[in-house]
């Protein structure tokens, strides 16, 4: 633990980016209601990256979090209702270049159901809104990490419609 300490603080203290200067684990999180209503996010100007885009949510792995409970805290920060995990998909990387950076993100991605009478922004310097979308009716323009896993793992998506 000292030593996973020791990094994180040598990362900080050097303004070190996830996803840049070392692989970013991101736990993204796919909430719909069950029913294929997925709620998705449109990402503001103060978002980390992709401004204006819309995507459906997710966060960082905390240090001494373990995968689940990093998806239902974030679910609750950003939409401020519970989930229920559904089921985790496989792990895979995400390479993208963003402003003439490469990025290397691990995402793995979770289905949450949600009661979508019960999402609301909570995250409103982040998100301009938050939509309610069929899989048939995305919204665009679409975040580029949504479309890799999307387009990749087309088939657990078609399971939730």
């Amino acid at each position: 633990m000292l030593l996973g300490i020791d990094i994180i603080s040598f990362m900080a203290s050097n303004q070190l980016k996830s996803g840049i200067d070392y692989i970013g684990i991101t736990t993204p999180f796919y909430c719909n209601d069950g029913k294929g209503t997925f709620v998705f996010n449109k990402r503001s100007h103060n978002a980390r990256d992709e401004h204006g885009k819309w995507d459906l949510g997710g966060g960082q792995l905390h240090f001494g979090e373990n995968l689940q409970e990093a998806v239902l805290r974030e679910v609750k920060e950003e939409y401020g209702c519970e989930g229920d995990i559904q089921e985790q998909l496989p792990a895979h990387s995400i390479f993208r270049n963003l402003n003439g950076h490469d990025t290397h993100w691990l995402a793995i991605p979770f289905f949450v159901k949600v009661d979508l009478s019960k999402v609301k922004n909570q995250e409103p310097e982040k998100f301009d809104k938050v939509g309610f979308f069929k899989l048939d009716k995305l919204p665009k323009p679409l975040h580029s990490g949504f479309q890799i896993t999307f387009k990749q793992y087309r088939e657990y998506f078609d399971k939730y419609r």
